[in-house]
């Protein structure tokens, strides 16, 4: 059974920082694409940063030079470090995990964890 379980997210006041984890099992992790996702009631997702399966870092324009994704195969958990966080980056936020397993694309979702930024 393949789950990822969030964590980390929680109420922060403007300019402070977060950081989200998100534990992954019953995948081989170190061989999937990875990303953050994140969610505002009434829009659609959205692309935060991933890292590609050819190790290559892409950050949404919103939070480059601020978010910082990282993974540690060893632990199977990905993180995104939030700094000087913004009421505008308040959503729900969600760990992707997508790879290829038997021939098969497997695409896979945390549960979400809610991040609240204060002004």
């Amino acid at each position: 059974q393949v789950q990822l379980v969030e964590s980390g997210g929680g109420l922060v006041q403007a300019g402070g920082s977060l950081r989200l984890s998100c534990a992954a099992s019953g995948i081989i992790f170190s061989s999937y694409r990875i990303g953050w996702y994140r969610q505002t009631p009434g829009k659609q997702r959205e692309l935060v940063a991933e890292i590609t399966s050819g190790g290559n870092l892409n950050y949404a324009d919103s939070v480059k030079g601020r978010f910082t994704i990282s993974r540690d195969n060893a632990k199977n958990t990905m993180y995104l470090q939030m700094n000087s966080l913004k009421p505008e980056d308040t959503a729900v936020y969600y760990c992707n995990a997508r790879g290829w397993f038997r021939g098969w694309l497997q695409n896979y979702w945390g549960q979400g964890t809610q991040v609240t930024v204060s002004s």
